[in-house]
Parts: C-alpha cells; sequence; structure tokens
C-alpha cells in the first residue's frame, strides 16, 4: 500500500535527546474570549485553535478551529482577519469579529471540522481539514475515523468539494488520514497526508490525485494512488505530521513539520526543503521551534505548538499555530536565518 523510499533515514542527524535551537519569534497570542462570533447565540466560543492563515492585500485572514463546549469537542472553523501592521511584536491585543464558516455537515466531518489548512493554487483557495467522520464515536469502527476533506471558497462562502480516500483494498488499515494539503509541484498536484495505521505507525505521505481533481462541479471521493512514505518518526518520537502547506522560495519548497516526543508527548516543529520532484533535499537537524511560553505549555493540551499556517511577508515569514490547545499563537522566522540553517544541512 505505502512505498517506502530511500529519503527516511534524512533525521539521521536528529540525536536522541531531541536539540532545539528555536528561532521562532513569538509575535502574541489570540484567546478565545477576544473572538466574538456573528450570527451566533453564543458570542464566544470556548477555545480557538490550529489555525491556517493567507495573506490578502493588507491583512491577514485567519481561518480558526473553534469549540463550544467540551462534551464531543465538536469543532467548527471561524474566520476572521487581522490587519498585517499588528504582526509585530506586542501588536494582537484587540479584539476580532469571526464568523463561523465551515460547519460539520456530511458523513465524512459529522462530529468535527478540524485544523484547517488553507491555500491557493492556481488562484483557486482551498481549505483542506481533518474531518471527524459519522463513525468518530462508533465502538464498533476502528478505521477511517477521521479523512480529510477539502472544501473551495467561491463567491464569497465556502463550499465542501471532496474527500480523499486511499483505495478500497487498503481502508480496513487506515485509522485516520490528517494532516493534509494539495500543493502544487512541477505543474503536477500532489497531495500530502499523515496516516496513522492499525498497527499503531505513523507516516507523512505524499500521494498522486487524478489530474481532474480540482473540478469541483459537485461533491465527491477522490481515491489517491502512488503513496509514498516520507518521512517516519525519529526513535524517540511518538508521531510526526504535516504542519503548514508550503511556502514557494525561489526554486524549492519550505515546510514546517511537528513531531511528538515518545515520553513527554510534547510537540516540536522542524523544518524542511523540498523540489519539484516532492524530494527532500534538505533538513534542520534540530527542532527549530519547542513550547516555551506560558499559553504553549499550559493549556487543554500541555507542552503543544501546532503549525497550520506559513505565509511570507517581506522578508520574514509569518507562522500561525495552536497553542496548548487553547489559544491562536502567531510567530515570525527570518527567512534568510531559517534558509541559512537549511543550506547548511542539505540531503546528500
Amino acid at each position: 500500500m505505502v512505498e517506502y523510499v530511500p529519503a527516511l533515514d534524512i533525521r539521521k542527524k536528529f540525536k536522541a535527546s531531541g536539540r532545539v535551537r528555536d528561532v521562532v519569534r513569538r509575535l502574541g497570542v489570540i484567546t478565545a474570549d477576544r473572538v466574538h462570533l456573528k450570527r451566533y447565540p453564543v458570542e464566544n466560543p470556548v477555545s480557538i485553535f490550529n489555525p491556517g492563515l493567507v495573506v490578502d492585500g493588507n491583512e491577514v485572514v485567519v481561518y480558526s478551529r473553534i469549540t463550544l463546549g467540551y462534551y464531543t469537542y465538536a469543532s467548527a472553523v471561524a474566520e476572521f482577519s487581522i490587519p498585517i501592521s499588528d504582526l509585530k511584536k506586542g501588536g494582537l491585543v484587540g479584539h476580532y469579529t469571526a464568523e463561523i464558516t465551515v460547519l460539520p455537515g456530511n458523513n465524512f466531518d459529522w462530529w468535527g471540522v478540524e485544523d484547517p489548512r488553507v491555500y491557493e493554487i492556481d488562484g483557486m483557495r482551498l481549505m483542506t481539514y481533518c474531518g471527524r467522520t459519522v463513525s468518530y464515536f462508533d465502538s464498533k469502527a476502528d478505521v477511517e475515523r477521521a479523512l480529510p476533506v477539502t472544501a473551495v471558497f467561491e463567491e464569497g462562502r465556502w463550499r465542501k468539494a471532496c474527500v480523499f480516500r486511499l483505495p478500497k483494498d487498503f481502508r480496513r488499515n487506515v485509522v485516520s488520514d490528517k494532516d493534509a494539503f494539495l500543493v502544487k509541484m512541477g505543474g503536477k498536484l500532489k497531495f500530502f497526508h499523515r496516516l496513522h495505521m492499525r498497527d499503531d505507525g505513523f507516516c507523512m505521505v505524499i500521494s498522486d490525485v487524478p489530474e481532474d481533481v480540482l473540478s469541483f462541479d459537485k461533491f465527491r471521493e477522490i481515491v489517491v494512488s502512488g503513496t509514498a512514505c516520507v518521512i517516519e518518526p525519529a526513535k524517540f518520537e511518538e508521531k510526526i505530521g504535516w504542519g503548514t502547506p508550503p511556502v514557494k522560495v525561489g526554486g524549492e519548497y519550505l515546510l514546517f513539520v511537528h513531531a511528538v516526543e515518545r515520553r513527554r508527548m510534547r510537540y516540536s516543529v522542524f523544518a524542511i526543503l523540498m523540489d519539484d520532484n516532492a524530494e527532500v533535499t534538505a533538513i534542520t537537524p534540530y527542532y527549530i521551534m519547542q513550547p516555551k511560553e506560558i499559553y504553549e505549555v499550559y493549556g487543554d493540551r500541555p507542552f503543544t505548538i501546532f503549525p497550520c499556517g506559513a505565509q511570507l511577508v517581506d522578508d520574514r515569514i509569518i507562522i500561525s499555530y495552536g497553542a496548548a490547545d487553547s489559544s491562536i499563537g502567531i510567530g515570525e522566522v527570518d527567512l534568510s536565518e531559517i534558509m541559512s540553517i537549511l543550506d547548511s544541512n542539505r540531503v546528500q
């Protein structure tokens, strides 16, 4: 089902201790009490976290996962804008008006719309999120409990377009499929996603998709093929997963990836470069971000940073991430600094 490629040993420079050189400058945090929901009887969400983002003119549009309670932790996506001028240290102090724009509603996201990645391909704005399927709480269903769903932004609203699945013969081995987005590389579309298998293994994979994948006339099922494992967890990690859709830098693609330590279950971030053939060309030899601020250390899920969005603004990359499953964190990394680290650690 999954092809294993030689790049699996590219993280050999990572030491068992999980070295860290945190180069992400924290710009601030946005909490749920400062986000006010339009056209909804509850003014504030209970929690707001794991946000994607896109830059639109002089604003950063944030698409964040929200919850209204803890009974089933069912999530939706709320959208609001931040002036780019606020993206400086200490600038995120205001209140924001948000609208719930993507809700649970079909068999593939009935119990929640989670962790949106928002990006643009050929002028089309897309969102791929993790859908908790109708079987999520069914004790008899132990496969495909969560699947990636893509929505397209048309005429001022989001329309759900497709769900991605493995071929039928292999679905019985997939517990969940998360951390997903489409990328156009070398003129071809690739699907990036993270599989959780029944043997409790986790693998970051890239799959082929049909040429007409962006034909969104009606909601449909997309069956991926040619699935190849790109990176596996290190021995001291429980799991890893794709973080942000790529930022194009020259002729390469910069992505931020999350990892979870096996012993402490702490989330950390490293970065990779890929070429047009979807091959890893460079990787940081250590984590470049790890929980350190109090809002990253303490929350509904302690010691968690979960990046979902990255955009280039002038000479810096703005990163949006979930902080302890309780709030939105915004950070920045100097482009020349992260590229210097990666250039010094090219894959041989």
